[in-house]
């Protein structure tokens, strides 16, 4: 819709872009295809006209309320949105009373954000409605929902996991977001190649933010968004000289910092997080560093995945600059930690024989056995008690029979795993 006269050039709307544009139907999604796509799970309900409750989660700009949105408008259904964060049981109550009225007739669906923050009771009230069908409920967490919602609410959902877009899809979300505000205005803003990718970059996986990000930068542009552009918006965000607009370079340096670190090589270690940091990726780091205090350190210094834990969380409520200096006290402290990857070799072998279908039943002994059956084939459980012998170990069997000799896991050779093999070594051979 073109400026009129008497307006600015541009309009003066106060709702921001990425809500002005929300998609209406699941063609223009920017998402995960298994989700979103032509043959993902959620065209597939509309289709056969089933929309059961559910629970989104992942981190923010994933899609979660626009999905809400669609499903409930092809349903027929009245959509609702609370937020857990201030809604109480009264608010509940009150959606429930319009199931009666003439907005109620095709059934209510309920979008919920943020349901970590409703207490046991609070989600329990829930139950009753969605059981009955008076409510049909789309809850929407940030957090892992088998931590934080009601077993019960789990158990009647089906759970759909939201991740985080990638660079490509934020390209065409922001592109998406470039015609749209230019029909709106009538104002032609076009996006150079590298400004594009380091606007989708910088979103850290979050379609609001990149189609935000580009609306400020397009209101403050002259008619064309470059690289110099999107620098100067972000100087203090986006340390942009290590750019590679391309993407490829981005995975290249993270590779080369994981392997430095491996390595035991502070120098390059502190090189490549410095190259990484000046590229304005601060969440990409953050992740890698995580994953390398577990994968590669491991249980040679068991206290590494949480000192890193904490100068992560110290970084993310820095931001950069300052960030950078928690981020590289860990960095030298991983590179010059000693290695092991003995725990993450034997995760591998065991989800192998997981994934080949092999250990189904746990023995006897360890299942959840409290009162045999008159018909029972076994009676008692015959569980020993570690605790009831000496040194808190006893003898018997803990994987299922058909891998019950099957061994996953050897000592690393460095002073912490060594320590605990001669431990157990000395309890285990005395109890043969």
């Amino acid at each position: 819709m073109p400026a009129t006269s008497g307006e600015t050039e541009f309009n003066v709307i106060t709702r921001p872009l990425a809500d002005r544009m929300r998609p209406t139907s699941f063609e223009n999604v920017y998402g995960d295809e298994k989700l979103f796509g032509e043959n993902g799970v959620f065209r597939k309900m509309i289709a056969n006209g089933h929309i059961p409750n559910m629970i989104f989660y992942g981190p923010s700009g994933t899609g979660k309320t626009t999905a809400a949105n669609i499903l409930a408008s092809s349903a027929g259904k009245t959509l609702r949105k609370l937020n857990a964060t201030t809604a109480s049981l009264s608010d509940i109550k009150d959606i429930v009373a319009e199931t009666r009225s003439f907005y109620g007739t095709d059934g209510i669906l309920l979008y919920l954000d943020e349901i970590q923050y409703f207490n046991k009771k609070q989600q329990q009230s829930l139950l009753e409605f969605i059981e009955d069908g008076r409510i049909t409920l789309i809850a929407s967490t940030t957090e892992n929902p088998y931590f934080y919602v009601y077993s019960a609410i789990i158990s009647r959902s089906a759970v759909f996991e939201f991740k985080p877009l990638s660079v490509n899809a934020l390209s065409r979300a922001i592109i998406g977001a470039a015609n749209f505000l230019n029909e709106e205005t009538g104002k032609k803003t076009e996006i150079d190649g590298e400004a594009l990718k380091a606007m989708a970059f910088a979103a850290s996986g979050d379609a609001r933010r990149a189609i935000n990000l580009f609306e400020n930068i397009a209101r403050i542009s002259d008619g064309i968004i470059t690289l110099e552009t999107v620098k100067n918006f972000l100087p203090d965000i986006m340390g942009m000289s290590g750019f590679d607009a391309s993407g490829d370079g981005h995975y290249d340096l993270l590779s080369a910092y994981q392997k430095s670190i491996r390595g035991s090589d502070p120098d390059a270690s502190i090189f490549y997080l410095a190259k990484l940091l000046s590229g304005g990726d601060l969440f990409s780091v953050c992740r890698r560093i995580q994953v390398i205090a577990s994968e590669d350190i491991g249980l040679a210094y068991p206290q590494a995945a949480s000192i890193t834990h904490a100068c992560v969380e110290s970084a993310i409520r820095l931001g950069l600059p300052e960030g950078a200096i928690p981020l590289a006290n860990a960095t030298i402290m991983l590179a010059t930690a000693p290695k092991s990857n003995s725990a993450n070799a034997a995760y591998e072998k065991a989800a192998a024989d997981v994934e080949a279908g092999k250990g189904i039943k746990p023995p006897r002994q360890l299942q959840n056995v409290h009162l045999d059956g008159d018909n029972a084939e076994q009676k008692g459980q015959n569980y020993k008690y570690p605790h009831d012998y000496e040194n808190h170990y006893v003898a018997q069997q803990y994987l299922p029979d058909d891998i019950k000799d099957t061994h996953y896991y050897d000592f690393g050779m460095n002073k912490t795993e060594q320590a605990a093999k001669t431990y157990w070594d000395a309890i285990k051979k005395n109890m043969k």
